[in-house]
């Protein structure tokens, strides 16, 4: 691809999508061929080509034989989301869920920790050791934003290794990326706003939004793929968004990670709406990380939340955000949410992060998730496969990042019938009712393979598991068949 195509197949990506957004395309609409566009926008028509080409990839368009390109019927997505916006109700079920330690079950798949046994982590904690012995020679334990000095500038380090470059006085350190989120619809909503989310959503996000007394609004994922952008250009015709928060790198809870193509696609679809980026997994890539949506941003209008929780330990707590032209707001909030952070964490994390066992750390991790997540997917797929009763009844999906997959079950499943039932034989797991606001996914599971090892006890664990969810699938079938002989 030359240099002049690689710049401009963007600019005729932002027309397309611009004009299906305005509704002078519509779904099943002819679009003009490859020539005429050309003619029109004045670039070559390899240009036009590769525009039409990222286009289809991400299912805005598709391409009919000898008729050229038309505009896409949505993509079919997990499950259909609430159609309009809606207050979130979830504590009550997350309190119930959340009070058993999911982390420590005999086959814990549960939770969404971390696999902490390495030998960086048990540096980390020796480094954290070391300094907490000499904290009483400070005289002041408090940390003001931005942050210790020594771990803001490491953190400089680790953004620019995601292609954001950044100063230090750009970064606000925070307690984990729950927090730079909470912050940043604080700064940019009021009560009773909207807020766009991917769906399924991650419950802690759809928590917040309910303390904030915000209205979530969910558009459809595919779980490879990630938001549907067709559905997405709807909403924002229909409604009020005054953000958009997305985890487009490897899904909490699907995995899926969208395109670079459909990033682009998306900045051009939602010019001026603020969009906050969770990127909590994103350093978690088997292969290739995509790019953030924070790199590909040229107004300032992402701002971007990360953390360490998912590539060291989610009981550090330390997260960073980078507000862009949100900066102001979001520090004075940070400033009178903490009044000042303990310096210890973040003093002992900035050593670490200096010694260079934190690359290794990530090489070794990903190496370790990424086989864990072939065997976790075809373990339990050879584990369902022995049930006739679940063959071909589910879709399990196989993520290229993190340590997260998702389980979809035909709808009459109970979801939370199966996390009950595995739970009392030992088996954690998180149903999917969790990551919506009207229980949509109900017939879905998430799972975690972050601890998984192949051995004996997680091989029978998933055998079990594969058993319980047959005996309900069977049970639902033969209460069927005894009410429609009545």
């Amino acid at each position: 691809m030359t240099a002049s195509i690689s710049k401009k197949y963007h600019s005729v990506e932002r027309y397309i999508t611009q004009r299906i957004s305005q509704g002078s395309y519509q779904v099943g609409d002819k679009l003009p061929s490859i020539r005429e566009l050309s003619e029109q926008l004045a670039v070559s028509k390899n240009t036009v080509i590769r525009a039409y080409q990222e286009l289809e990839a991400i299912s805005i368009i598709s391409s009919l034989p000898r008729s050229g390109y038309v505009v896409c019927q949505p993509t079919q997505p997990v499950s259909q989301p609430a159609n309009e916006p809606s207050y979130v109700d979830l504590m009550s079920i997350s309190k119930t869920i959340l009070k058993h330690p999911l982390e420590q079950y005999s086959m814990p798949a549960g939770s969404a920790h971390p696999n902490t046994d390495f030998p960086a982590i048990r540096s980390l904690y020796a480094e954290i050791g070391r300094h907490s012995r000499y904290q009483t020679a400070i005289p002041c334990h408090y940390q003001m934003p931005p942050g210790n000095e020594t771990l803001v500038k490491q953190l400089v380090h680790i953004n620019e290794e995601l292609g954001i470059i950044t100063s230090p006085n750009e970064i606000l350190i925070t307690h984990g990326a729950q927090q730079a989120i909470s912050l940043s619809l604080q700064a940019l909503t009021q009560p009773g706003d909207i807020v766009l989310v991917d769906s399924p959503c991650y419950f802690g996000t759809l928590l917040l939004l309910e303390s904030l007394g915000l209205k979530a609004l969910e558009i459809p994922t595919n779980t490879t793929t990630g938001i549907d952008l067709v559905e997405l250009s709807k909403a924002l015709k229909q409604w009020a968004v005054k953000a958009i928060l997305l985890n487009p790198s490897y899904n909490n809870p699907t995995g899926a990670v969208m395109p670079d193509s459909a990033r682009h696609a998306l900045l051009n679809l939602t010019t001026g709406i603020p969009i906050i980026e969770d990127d909590v997994f994103g350093g978690l890539a088997y292969q290739n990380r995509p790019q953030t949506l924070k790199t590909l941003d040229t107004e300032g209008r992402v701002i971007y939340c990360n953390s360490l929780s998912k590539t060291l330990d989610s009981r550090l707590r330390l997260g960073w955000v980078l507000a862009g032209k949100y900066q102001h707001q979001i520090e004075k909030r940070l400033i009178s949410d903490n009044m000042g952070s303990l310096n210890l964490m973040q003093s002992a994390v900035g050593e670490f992060l200096t010694t260079g066992k934190y690359r290794q750390h990530l090489n070794k991790i990903r190496r370790t998730y990424r086989v864990n997540q072939r065997d976790f997917t075809t373990s339990l797929t050879q584990a369902f496969d022995r049930c006739p009763s679940l063959k071909g009844q589910y879709h399990l999906s196989k993520p290229e990042g993190s340590f997260l997959c998702w389980l979809t079950l035909p709808q009459h499943a109970d979801g939370f019938v199966i996390y009950q039932t595995a739970l009392a034989a030992g088996i954690s797991l998180l149903p999917g009712k969790m990551f919506s606001t009207q229980g949509q996914y109900n017939h879905c599971v998430r799972f975690s393979f972050a601890s998984f090892q192949n051995n004996a006890q997680w091989q029978q664990g998933l055998t079990l598991l594969a058993g319980i969810i047959a005996a309900h699938l069977e049970g639902i079938a033969h209460t069927r068949k005894e009410s429609s002989a009545r």
